[in-house]
């Protein structure tokens, strides 16, 4: 008597944005090599209520006015003989291939969409035939089950759950419950009649409420207030002239602006870098993240790792001045370079070496005032802090578009390794995020162009730093530490940034109910998991051996879904552990059988060595997507101007191989 064939293994997937595709095709890659067996057979549910691929940022239903934050040659879903993983390389086209577009350009989110959909169909078509894939375009809710057996998926729509073997969470960027703040200003608004929008995903947001003429207080001049100065100008029939100059339609309101900083994000680079390239690590790479890791206790960023990666920081750009501007050092260039590196970060020593050896002020890395440019600085009249943050506009399309100053791209080349760099360390809250979004991430100069532009058009008026906001009787008002004597008021408020699910605000119910059985959680909201497959970590310490998380809910979400073509990108080496681990022998599944008898909440296996990365394991410093973490940076989603709709051009570094290299 021949037994009944034993029903395949099922994965089941939340969430089928670009994460879930590039997670797709890893597993297509995985098993039509044969990982899995000669014939794989197994099935697969994607759970998300946005379409496949493009997800809920880049699905078709947007404004094409709304563009990516990347050149086209930038952006790829697919490996290549960098990518150090140990299943298969399968090459494919970056997006200015695969649209036939000149590559940079910067293309709107649509045309991104279309490509993560394409790569999403390949993906499916490439699985072996006993893969089957479900899709569910819907919402799971809930997720439970013992860790040596099956878990239950619950789905908004469904009354019985999704039985699976395996569980990935690839959730994006996630949304929070308001802050009390923001509570108090929504209430606000409802009793006085006014126009309150608490952060948010700009595309999603009904900007109806915003009058044609009236005064608009924006909090935030981060790549979310781009696309809001976008839709709101030409998004309202407002064009641009050949010449730069904008022609408003008459339905503009009229905007002001403030932020902690109180200046855009720096505006990309406009050059590449030529010549002798510094070389990195040097001063921030394995050897010192696995001593910070062998430290006792929790890290503080500021006093245990901020001094390390400003020494590398500087290391990149007196390297590169030393190249172009030799007579700006007092001290020859073997001098130098040994001073710098005997000098300790932590005891001020190594600024004292640098103020001797760089006489002159305006030659010196000084990061504080790059964090802080408007630090200390007030005026009097609102036309007074237009005035500075008009010249302070210009001063920064002149300098990141001269080569005169390319050490700005070496110290950008050093942002990029120390973001890989850190990835090892797990989440070390906002700041750095904050901090390498404000450098590296910012719009391209047709986007800031066009941020003038709208300011001499009367559009937009400048606020300066440290804005507050408060509530007063029928409106909102705003000050700043800029203009301490200044108050603007108005009937509208809106909050230019996405939401910070921190501890306790998480939205998503299937995450807070993780949350509640034991799930990890920063202080921030984000999901703890291993940074080498995105293993769910427990608060004993476990890790679950049948739960994985990938992306920017989690603690590791310095890997953007999509990268730079030929950078290593730590996304697609975890998609390739994540994917092995669901469908090879050695694989999750197999591993979780004991620990316990409990639910979820019960995790009790002792935790692999992952705090850390394994001396075997690739050390590379890969270069993030999209200059800032494409869909994991505290600055939020990309947005960026395409070839000719704003005043002015612009274009981004492209990383030469040699640059690649010396960031490994």
């Amino acid at each position: 008597m021949t037994s009944a064939p034993a029903d395949p293994p099922v994965v089941v997937v939340v969430g089928a944005g670009p994460r879930a595709t590039g997670l797709l095709e890893r597993i297509a890659a995985n098993t039509a090599a044969g990982y899995a067996g000669p014939d794989p057979a197994f099935v697969l549910h994607l759970v998300d209520p946005y379409p496949p691929g493009p997800g809920r940022i880049w699905r078709r239903e947007q404004s094409p006015l709304l563009w990516m934050n990347s050149m086209a040659e930038d952006t790829t879903l697919f490996t290549d003989e960098t990518v150090e993983i140990e299943g298969p390389v399968v090459p494919g086209p970056a997006l200015h291939e695969w649209a036939g577009i000149e590559g940079r350009t910067f293309p709107d989110r649509r045309t991104q969409g279309a490509y993560l959909r394409w790569a999403y169909e390949r993906a499916r078509a490439a699985l072996p035939p006993g893969v089957v894939v479900h899709e569910h375009r819907t919402r799971a809710v809930r997720l439970e089950g013992p860790r040596e057996g099956p878990q239950s998926v619950w789905l908004a729509d469904r009354e019985t759950p999704l039985t699976a073997d395996l569980v990935v969470l690839t959730l994006g960027h996630q949304e929070a419950e308001l802050a009390p703040e923001e509570r108090q200003f929504t209430a606000h608004a409802a009793r006085e009649g006014l126009t309150y929008l608490p952060p948010d995903y700009t595309a999603d947001t009904d900007l109806r409420g915003l009058r044609a003429g009236e005064p608009v207080l924006v909090r935030g001049l981060g790549l979310a207030f781009v696309d809001l100065m976008v839709l709101l100008t030409e998004g309202r029939g407002g064009r641009w002239t050949p010449e730069g100059r904008y022609v408003p339609s008459g339905k503009e309101p009229v905007l002001y602006v403030g932020s902690r900083r109180g200046v855009p994000y720096h505006v990309k680079l406009g050059y590449r870098l030529e010549g002798e390239l510094p070389e990195l690590p040097r001063f921030f790479g394995p050897a010192q993240t696995s001593a910070l890791l062998a430290r006792p206790g929790a890290l503080d960023f500021r006093a245990d790792v901020w001094p390390l990666v400003a020494k590398e920081l500087g290391w990149a750009h007196y390297h590169r001045l030393l190249t172009t501007r030799p007579r700006a050092f007092a001290v020859d260039r073997a001098a130098f370079e040994s001073g710098y590196a005997a000098a300790d970060p932590y005891d001020g020593s190594l600024d004292a070496f640098v103020r001797t050896a760089v006489p002159e002020a305006a030659d010196r890395l000084d990061l504080d005032a790059l964090d802080r440019p408007l630090a200390g600085w007030t005026a009097r009249t609102q036309e007074e802090a237009q005035a500075r943050l008009l010249a302070h506009i210009d001063a920064d399309l002149d300098r990141r578009h001269d080569p005169a100053h390319s050490e700005d791209l070496a110290v950008f080349m050093a942002l990029l390794s120390v973001y890989g760099q850190l990835m090892r360390l797990g989440d070390l809250g906002t700041w750095w995020h904050g901090f390498f979004s404000f450098l590296a991430s910012g719009p391209p100069g047709p986007r800031l162009r066009a941020l003038r532009g709208l300011a001499e058009a009367g559009l937009v008026r400048f606020l300066g730093a440290d804005m507050t906001v408060r509530a007063v009787d029928g409106a909102f008002e705003a000050r700043s530490a800029s203009l301490p004597e200044h108050a603007v008021r108005a009937r509208a408020l809106v909050e230019a940034r996405l939401p910070q699910p921190e501890a306790g605000r998480v939205r998503d119910p299937l995450l807070r109910g993780l949350f509640a059985a034991g799930a990890a959680a920063t202080g921030d909201g984000l999901l703890a998991v291993t940074p080498q497959d995105g293993r769910v970590r427990w608060s004993d310490g476990s890790t679950h051996p049948r739960l994985f998380a990938l992306g920017p809910h989690t603690d590791a979400r310095g890997a953007g879904a999509f990268t730079r073509p030929r950078t290593n990108s730590p996304a697609f080496r975890q998609n390739d552990a994540t994917a092995r681990a669901g469908a090879g022998e050695e694989g999750a599944v197999s591993e979780g059988g004991g620990g316990g008898s409990g639910a979820v909440a019960s995790a009790s296996a002792p935790a692999p060595e992952a705090a850390s990365t394994p001396a075997s394991a690739p050390l590379s410093a890969p270069l993030p997507a999209s200059l800032g973490a494409s869909e994991a940076l505290s600055a939020g989603p990309e947005s960026g101007p395409g070839p000719a709709r704003g005043p002015g051009s612009a274009s981004v570094p492209t990383a030469t191989s040699a640059v690649k290299e010396s960031v490994r």
